[in-house]
């Protein structure tokens, strides 16, 4: 269910844990974050604007606002593919923002699964492949690959097609493969980029349904970007940005 949350005075967003990976501590936590951008000579962008959230295992959190108000910043600042101008970001207990470049992508590897918002397939490879090759990449051998890639297909309803290719597959199905495969390895951070945006109606509910029940049974913390308001009260909490500034959803 939707969950209004109160702002403190640090404006801290939170939405609280109903499961835990072992402890009470957030995933992801970020403090007073801000990031700015290069524009033009002698002027910057300001992208996020002293931001501050935590997401806890087994919930979702839902990120909503105009175009251009900063969510896809706040992802990519949660991934450790952009590093904050200002403030802290903490993954599991690390500060990523004194970390250099190695090992942020070490730890993003190990913790963090994102789901795009277009599936990037690889066209030559199968659905089971393409998780297969995923886990190769976190630096797993592909012996016991096989065995978790058909189960997270499975889980997301995609058994029966883990040998077709992408051009073999509708629009809905190579989402829930992108889903899939940005589960490879149990990642405790879920990181989702408008996953509805190419789907009609119907394959969208079926998406973010299966989101909010695959958080919870594989215990991530998910930050979901979506533009389908209709579906925010099968989140946990809902947060609004504009202008790079983050506040609680009324």
């Amino acid at each position: 269910m939707q969950t209004s949350l109160p702002l403190d005075s640090a404006a801290h967003q939170t939405a609280s844990p109903k499961t835990s990976r072992g402890s009470l501590e957030p995933v992801l936590s970020l403090s007073n974050v801000t990031l700015e951008y290069p524009d033009g000579e002698d002027k910057t962008l300001l992208a996020l604007d002293n931001v501050s959230m935590a997401a806890h295992a087994g919930t979702v959190t839902s990120l909503v606002g105009p175009s251009g108000s900063g969510k896809s910043s706040l992802l990519a600042v949660a991934a450790t593919l952009l590093a904050p101008t200002a403030g802290t970001l903490t993954i599991n207990g690390v500060e990523t923002t004194a970390l250099n470049d190695r090992a942020r992508t070490q730890l993003r590897l190990g913790t963090t699964g994102i789901v795009f918002q277009q599936p990037n397939l690889l066209g030559s490879l199968t659905a089971l492949e393409q998780l297969v090759l995923t886990g190769m990449l976190q630096g797993r051998s592909r012996k016991g690959l096989q065995r978790e890639s058909l189960d997270l297909l499975a889980a997301v309803g995609m058994a029966d097609a883990s040998h077709r290719r992408p051009h073999q597959l509708s629009g809905g199905q190579r989402q829930r493969v992108n889903i899939a495969r940005a589960l490879v390895g149990n990642p405790q951070l879920l990181l989702v980029d408008e996953p509805t945006a190419a789907l009609d109606h119907d394959r969208s509910a079926a998406v973010m349904s299966m989101l909010c029940e695959l958080t919870r049974e594989f215990n991530a913390a998910t930050i979901l970007v979506t533009h389908d308001t209709e579906f925010l009260d099968l989140t946990d909490a809902t947060l609004h940005m504009r202008d790079g500034k983050l506040t609680a959803a009324s």
